[in-house]
Order: C-alpha cells, then sequence, then structure tokens
C-alpha cells in the first residue's frame, strides 16, 4: 500500500483481531441429506452508491447447496447505478452467471437441480425490470451484458422469488449489520464454531 496513514492500519488491526476471534468457526456440509442433488438456493443482494468515492455499488450474492454455502461472492458493479433497482438488477445478474455455471458443474456430476433454480431478490422492481423485456426510459441505459438475468428468466432456467431483507442471506455481503443481524447470517449460511 502507497503511503499507508493510521487509520489503515487501525483497520489491519481490526481484520487481525477479528480472524484471530474467528479461528475457531468452519463451513457446515451437513450430512444424510437426500441424495436427489436438487436443492440449489440462491441470493443475491446490493447496497447502492455506497463507495463514497465513485459512488458505484457492491454487489453480493450467495448460493447453498444441500443448506451447505457452496459459492459466494462480494463485488463493486463496474458501472455506476442510477437506482436500487438498477443495483439489485445487475446483483441479480451477477447471481445469475454463478447459477448456470454450477448448474453444469453440477450436470457433470450427474446431479440435476430441479429447475427453474430459484433466485432470492429483495427488490421487487429488480424482478419486474427482469420479467419485462419491454425497455423504459428508467432502464433503457442498462448495458447489454446485465441483461443475462432477463434471457435466463425468459427461457424458464430461473426463477426470481421476492425475499424480504429481513430473510435475504447475501445482506451481510454489501453493507455492514449488526451483531444480531450478522450472527444470525452466520449461523444460516452454515458457519459453525468447531
Amino acid at each position: 500500500m502507497n503511503k499507508p496513514k493510521k487509520s489503515h492500519m487501525n483497520a489491519a488491526r481490526r481484520i487481525f483481531r477479528y480472524v484471530k476471534g474467528t479461528m475457531r468457526y468452519g463451513l457446515l456440509f451437513p450430512t444424510g441429506l437426500k441424495d436427489d442433488c436438487e436443492s440449489l438456493s440462491s441470493y443475491s443482494d446490493s447496497d447502492w452508491g455506497g463507495d463514497a468515492t465513485d459512488r458505484r455499488s457492491t454487489s453480493g450474492y450467495v448460493m447453498l447447496y444441500n443448506g451447505a454455502s457452496i459459492a459466494w461472492c462480494t463485488k463493486k458493479q463496474p458501472v455506476t447505478a442510477l437506482s436500487t433497482c438498477e443495483a439489485e438488477y445487475i446483483a441479480g445478474t451477477f447471481a445469475t452467471c454463478q447459477m448456470v455455471w454450477l448448474d453444469s458443474v453440477l450436470r457433470e456430476l450427474k446431479c440435476e437441480l430441479q429447475k427453474p433454480l430459484k433466485l432470492m431478490i429483495d427488490n421487487k422492481s429488480a424482478i419486474n425490470l427482469a420479467k419485462n423485456p419491454v425497455s423504459h426510459g428508467r432502464s433503457k441505459h442498462i448495458e447489454t451484458r446485465f441483461h443475462f438475468i432477463r434471457e435466463q428468466v425468459m427461457n424458464g432456467n430461473i426463477v426470481l422469488v421476492y425475499c424480504p431483507t429481513e430473510i435475504q442471506l447475501a445482506d451481510g455481503f454489501t453493507k455492514s449489520v449488526k451483531l444480531d443481524r450478522f450472527e444470525f447470517l452466520r449461523e444460516k449460511l452454515g458457519l459453525v464454531s468447531t
């Protein structure tokens, strides 16, 4: 890092304290579940303009296979979203790409997922945008590559399901959350004390 400041050192110390305090946690992959290879739960979320410097949003998603977290990502969006709807739509596209890839990997392993795959999103406007192929004044500027989610919905490969923020498991990937919320998400994502 070029010219580190005291605030950078404080942040690094905080991270090290967190890592030291959570070393006993690990991912739980439950045994004794059905062998039919059909359960994939996917969640995507976004903040809106959370980066104070360039106002870009942060996307996050998580996929759980038979109750175990197998894929997750937090990523700054490559463009500045003009609305919460657009930010959530882009986050949904990132998650959709991962879901399509996971589906192909699991098919190679002879595990057929039940179709359509479900993606949980906590923004009704983003869900409606993905279901409606018509360009509107508020969405016509969205780059073509982000409409991959719409294509997958139209082809019947993915269904978007509204999920209240309270049960949105990708929430902690996009914004800071209070301790009780953090502990709830940690448990639901399968991070347990060993």
